[in-house]
């Protein structure tokens, strides 16, 4: 008997290997993944905001994590501006594919990556 069982983003078959499904779920939920950083604990640190950001961009690129979700929180905007400013710089900005702000949310950027 052949069972098939489908998700939104693969299907597989039940007769296939174990080692393979195990492969393929790990693909889905890495294809679902995202990093989260925030900023909130840290925010009048400038030398530490600097490491965070790139901290989590190089582990999005080595883990093949297609977006990272960071929150400067609202407060002014000030640390904000400086996380736009510290992905903008052209050495940064080299290692993705782009900045999205959240609409319902002025706190909050997404970054975005091509593997």
């Amino acid at each position: 008997m052949k069972v098939e069982r489908t998700t939104d983003l693969f299907k597989f078959d039940c007769n296939i290997t174990h080692s393979f499904l195990l492969i393929t779920y790990a693909l889905h939920l890495t294809t679902l993944a995202k990093l989260k950083l925030d900023l909130h604990e840290i925010f009048n640190k400038g030398v530490k905001i600097d490491q965070a950001l790139n901290d989590i961009i190089d582990e999005a690129i080595e883990r093949r994590v297609p977006i990272v979700e960071i929150i400067p929180g609202k407060g002014s905007g000030q640390l904000k501006k400086k996380v736009i400013r510290f992905l903008e710089q052209k050495h940064i900005k080299a290692k993705y594919h782009r900045i999205d702000k959240d609409s319902k949310n002025f706190g909050r950027l997404f970054v975005r990556f091509k593997h």
